[in-house]
């Protein structure tokens, strides 16, 4: 598998790339696999696998025919999940204003697809390593000022 290039991970120079690439390495605690190659399975209460996969629905929203709303919470939702940013992208539908996205994490996904006609988004988030996905979930209420949330989670991957 060939490195992510300087504008996916979202730098300016190879040296700002290598301490990004460092940096998702110390955040996601890298385990062996039985055949010695790195993997990024998560070990918690007694479980080993790959990821958390957060399925949450925002009814009663606002702002989700606002595509910089959208990038923003997802960037500060990143953030303080302690994620790495690859890549982000946006469409923005004409006929009802709707957006579906998703921004690309070291770690795996946060997508996006709304209808602002009903005032409901469709979110999942799934994150590997250490990252810590439960965290984007008040950012993402508070971004779009949810009335009522859902939220369900599957552990992917369980050995």
């Amino acid at each position: 598998m060939s490195k992510p290039s300087l504008a996916q991970i979202g730098v300016d120079t190879e040296a700002e790339a290598d301490n990004a690439r460092a940096e998702v390495l110390i955040q996601t605690g890298e385990f062996a696999a039985k055949d010695g190659v790195k993997d990024y399975f998560i070990e918690r209460n007694g479980l080993r696998y790959a990821g958390s996969h957060l399925i949450l629905d925002l009814w009663n929203a606002e702002h989700l025919d606002d595509v910089e709303v959208i990038e923003m919470a997802f960037r500060r939702a990143i953030n303080e999940s302690g994620a790495t940013l690859l890549h982000m992208h946006f469409h923005e539908f004409s006929d009802n204003g709707g957006i579906s996205g998703v921004a690309v994490l070291a770690e795996s996904h946060i997508s996006i697809h709304t209808w602002p006609e009903r005032s409901y988004a469709a979110i999942d988030i799934f994150m590997c390593g250490a990252a810590e996905p439960h965290k984007a979930v008040p950012i993402l209420k508070h971004a779009f000022n949810a009335g009522r949330i859902s939220l369900s989670e599957q552990m992917r991957g369980v050995l």
